[in-house]
């Protein structure tokens, strides 16, 4: 698995969050009562911009975990990463002319239902760029296209991932890692074993307050080959548990903290 060793990732918090993808979920509540705490910063900001209020962030995300009704007031992110892959819009056209909205498209459940039935088709993509609801984002998706090929053997799942934004210090490790555990995933929901991933970046910048985090790690040496086990195989994608997941080997070195760029 390409779990970086040269710092210390966590790679269940990774591992919660794209589980929380799946579920179709938008709200930070459900991450926040599991300790994960990669999406309050925007969230926070939106409730001081809005209110006025100079609140803490540790302050802003215990309410959150406190108060369901403040969640859900300000917990939302929007349309982010979840809802376009379980639940990407569809509208309807009505007799005098005005659309509703009609069932969404689970676009993971495709691309599995897919891969059984078509392996060798060019049309196994999720993507999360809804060009119609960016702006109703806390953030555009950065991991933004994730497209699935059998290999020619017909054993094998391969992945490539665009990103069309990548924060090199603290977004790619978490980015490698789930890119690579959602492919593991569905090759097991598949019946085909893991082959490679391949990841392209777009804009891939170094943000200047992580400069410190860089050069450290530039320092230190990789070790250990980490290996990933799936302890079980559910029904479906969508019903594995933090339990169903352990790493083996992985002994990096410490982890390195820098400020998240919002």
């Amino acid at each position: 698995m390409p779990l970086i060793t040269t710092k210390r990732v966590y790679w269940k918090t990774a591992t919660r969050e794209l589980l929380w993808f799946l579920t179709g979920e938008t709200n930070i509540r459900p991450l926040v009562l599991q300790g994960v705490r990669i999406w309050n910063e925007w969230p926070h900001a939106r409730y001081v911009r809005d209110t006025g209020k100079a609140i803490a962030l540790e302050d802003f995300v215990a309410r959150i975990a406190e108060d369901e009704d403040f969640a859900m007031r300000w917990g939302d992110l929007g349309p982010v990463y979840g809802k376009q892959w379980v639940d990407w819009p569809t509208y309807e056209a009505q007799g005098d002319g005005s659309y509703r909205a009609g069932p969404g498209i689970n676009q993971v459940a495709q691309v599995i239902a897919s891969l059984r039935d078509n392996p060798g088709s060019r049309r196994h993509i999720i993507e999360g760029w809804n060009v119609a609801e960016l702006d109703a984002m806390a953030l555009p998706p950065c991991h933004k296209t994730y497209q699935f090929h059998v290999g020619a053997d017909g054993t094998r799942l391969n992945c490539l991932l665009y990103q069309r934004s990548c924060d090199v210090a603290l977004g790619l490790p978490f980015n490698l890692w789930s890119a690579a555990l959602l492919t593991r995933m569905i090759a097991q929901q598949v019946g085909l074993e893991p082959g490679e991933l391949v990841w392209a970046g777009g804009d891939t910048h170094l943000y200047l307050n992580h400069e410190a985090l860089i050069t450290e790690q530039l320092a230190r040496e990789p070790r250990g080959h980490p290996r990933l086990e799936i302890m079980r195989r559910p029904d479906t994608v969508f019903d594995y548990a933090i339990e169903d997941f352990a790493v083996h080997d992985y002994t990096p070195h410490g982890p390195i903290k820098a400020p998240v760029a919002v």
